[in-house]
């Protein structure tokens, strides 16, 4: 299992960096070990053969910016992910990467489009038999951005949404995207699976046993074979 935590610029200027990624990189790890995957940590993924891509069980990505996959790598990625071979998961920012790359959005399942919002809300658990969220009740009490994204995929499966009423669409930026509010979801494609949560910003995430259940979860669903 990769685990690229790499920071990259945008192609018009500086990304932000998160603070956590070398505690999310030490958690991720963790969770593969879990998950019987022999964790491999990526600050950089020019370091990385296509072959090896193309090979790895699992692509966890919590990036930000335009992460400087090569178009061979791109392809291995795109085409190792619908064979099956290669399973994604997304954590926070790695919606917020790689907008140069078409096929990017498709395997993530959206795109960024802003977070207006710093604060403490409610989340509704909108499945509560998937792996990543099975340990939840029907709400979770959560601090965290409140992620807004474009381009979600029409079958994308919806596993947490933002609860009602919850932020002041007045701030700048405020709004209502067409797919609402979605904070995690996970998405198929043929043989292809992609688990994303957009949570993770700061450290008290990864800390928290129910987070680190929830990824956990998540994990356990890309590695079903059916």
């Amino acid at each position: 299992m990769f685990i690229v935590t790499q920071v990259a610029p945008y192609v018009d200027g500086p990304a932000g960096v998160h603070g956590v990624l070398g505690q999310a990189g030490t958690a991720l790890a963790q969770l593969a070990e879990l998950a019987h995957l022999s964790p491999a940590l990526v600050d950089d993924v020019r370091d990385l053969s296509p072959q090896e891509l193309e090979s790895a069980r699992v692509l966890a990505l919590f990036t930000i910016g335009e992460t400087p996959f090569s178009p061979a790598q791109q392809a291995a990625v795109v085409a190792a992910w619908r064979s099956g071979g290669l399973r994604v998961l997304g954590v926070h920012s790695a919606t917020d990467a790689c907008h140069s790359w078409p096929e990017y959005g498709s395997v993530i399942g959206a795109r960024f489009d802003g977070h207006p919002w710093t604060q403490t809300f409610g989340i509704d658990v909108v499945d509560q038999t998937h792996p990543a969220t099975a340990h939840l009740g029907p709400t979770w009490p959560w601090h965290d951005e409140v992620y807004l994204f474009r381009d979600l995929r029409p079958e994308a499966q919806v596993l947490l949404r933002l609860a009602e009423e919850q932020v002041d669409l007045s701030v700048p930026g405020g709004r209502t995207p067409d797919c609402g509010f979605p904070l995690a979801w996970c998405v198929r494609e043929g043989e292809g699976r992609t688990f994303y949560t957009a949570l993770g910003h700061f450290p008290g995430a990864w800390e928290t046993p129910a987070y680190l259940r929830h990824l956990a979860g998540g994990l356990a669903w890309l590695e079903k074979t059916a």
